[in-house]
């Protein structure tokens, strides 16, 4: 038996003795597993409102905030009312990005940008017809390469018609793309931006319920982290949910090793040791439940 059939059967067993039906803790961006604080939830309801109104806005956040959940629960609510481009690596001369939207958007891209531009123009005005304008997700854009490049995407809100943009597009980045947005030559593009949103970490509460609730929607029905453990992983990720998950499924595994039903704080601290994760002794805050 091969070593990945191995740890798909470990991985079975271990989801079967916390009662769960799938791993609650994945490292993929899952819309089935956001949890809405009160941040994400108005994140989200705020890019809903820019989709409709058709909007340039942005979206900031810490590496492993929750960024890309939000935006892929974004796609999962649009369904098919509105075509959606989603570009997840914007290294792209201006060409390219116009090249990658019309792809996104079914066109034989052309060959030169004055090409590109009109069938891009033709296409947004067939699909403002038919009451379906498109929504542009550009995912990671800190890393857009060129004040050029951003300079076009500047450019795809002239796209408009009785006085309305045929185009939403929504800026996804870590900090410094919000920093260099603030630099003088870039005001042009900020002042079109009407949303944004910068997502801070979670609390020591909502960390408690952003356990509970994964567990929850994995099919667990109890949760096995103790409070010391929790405090110790508030503290240890600083509230950032994808460091969460990495302790989280470390100790699961550890604990099931071991078949242990709890999770102590000792198997969060050895969680962050194999990690390289600074421990941070917790802060005396309090937890207004933890739901066993």
């Amino acid at each position: 038996m091969s070593s990945v059939s191995l740890w798909l059967i470990y991985f079975h067993m271990f989801e079967e003795f916390f009662g769960l039906t799938a791993k609650p803790f994945g490292k993929t961006p899952d819309p089935g597993f956001l949890y809405e604080s009160a941040q994400h939830g108005e994140a989200l309801a705020r890019l809903e409102y820019a989709v409709e109104e058709k909007e340039l806005s942005l979206l900031v956040g810490e590496i492993g905030s929750g960024k890309t959940t939000l935006s892929r629960a974004l796609i999962d609510r649009i369904g098919d009312a509105r075509p959606v481009i989603l570009l997840i690596n914007p290294r792209l001369t201006p060409t390219q990005l116009l090249r990658s939207i019309a792809s996104g958007l079914g066109i034989q891209p052309a060959r030169f940008r004055n090409e590109l531009l009109d069938q891009i123009h033709t296409k947004l005005f067939e699909l403002y017809e038919a009451g379906r304008e498109p929504v542009l997700i550009i995912d990671e854009a800190q890393l857009i390469p060129t004040k050029s490049t951003f300079d076009e995407i500047r450019l795809l809100t002239n796209f408009q018609l009785d006085d309305q943009n045929l185009l939403s597009v929504l800026l996804i980045g870590q900090p410094e793309l919000e920093t260099r947005l603030e630099r003088a030559h870039y005001a042009p593009l900020r002042q079109r931006i009407g949303m944004r949103y910068r997502l801070g970490p979670l609390t020591l509460n909502e960390t408690v319920n952003y356990i509970e609730h994964r567990i929850r929607v994995a099919g667990g029905s109890r949760n096995p982290f103790t409070e010391d453990a929790v405090r110790a992983m508030h503290a240890i990720s600083g509230g950032i949910p994808r460091v969460l998950n990495t302790l989280a499924t470390t100790a699961l595994l550890d604990a099931f090793g071991d078949d242990a039903e709890t999770i102590d704080v000792s198997r969060i601290s050895a969680a962050a040791r194999e990690h390289r994760l600074r421990e941070v002794p917790p802060k005396d805050e309090r937890i207004d439940h933890v739901h066993g």
